[in-house]
């Protein structure tokens, strides 16, 4: 086994066949961002721009979202992003979870390295997978929970807010809330 840095995580996932995406996307989404983050958000899947782009975040959500850090006061460049899936599902559909089960510990593998302190997920998908299978992104966003080493909560997709501009005052919020916490870390 390699050693456990970014770039050797990144290697074995631009080789990664674990799944049929690998056939089918433009660029390897790995991740991006500061390798010794305190701060590392997880999303679910890389949609069209980011598979184009080879970058998590940086389509219409993506923006909007560098939207909410930078209100918060909390620079892209110190904090790291990445998602579950490393190739994009077609269409941005939802990642299927044998997906989720073939790319999950490309991500371990990723927060192992990274060692993060908190944790947030975008979006209920992620949180499903990290919090809790049964987690519900409407009541339980925002509200962190201790898992090992980590300090990690929800908040909604930005792309979710896309949709439906009645919860950006929530994401608003619970950015307020993160950002605090992240400060007395």
């Amino acid at each position: 086994m390699a050693e456990l840095t970014l770039e050797n995580i990144k290697k074995e996932c631009a080789s990664c066949a674990k799944c049929p995406l690998a056939k089918t996307r433009t660029n390897l989404v790995f991740g991006v961002g500061n390798p010794q983050a305190k701060l590392m958000f997880i999303g679910e899947a890389p949609g069209e721009q980011e598979d184009l782009q080879g970058e998590p975040f940086v389509g219409a959500a993506g923006k909007l979202f560098d939207k909410y850090l930078a209100a918060v006061g909390i620079a892209r460049e110190e904090v790291y992003i990445a998602n579950i899936l490393k190739c994009r599902p077609p269409k941005n559909r939802d990642p299927l979870p044998e997906e989720q089960d073939a790319c999950i510990g490309h991500l371990r593998a990723q927060v192992k390295a990274i060692r993060p302190k908190m944790i947030v997920c975008l979006g209920r998908i992620s949180a499903m997978r990290l919090i809790k299978p049964d987690f519900k992104i409407t009541r339980e966003h925002g509200q962190f929970v201790r898992k090992g080493s980590f300090d990690i909560c929800a908040v909604y997709h930005p792309s979710a807010l896309l949709r439906d501009a009645a919860k950006k005052d929530e994401m608003l919020a619970d950015m307020i809330m993160i950002k605090q916490k992240y400060d007395a870390l």
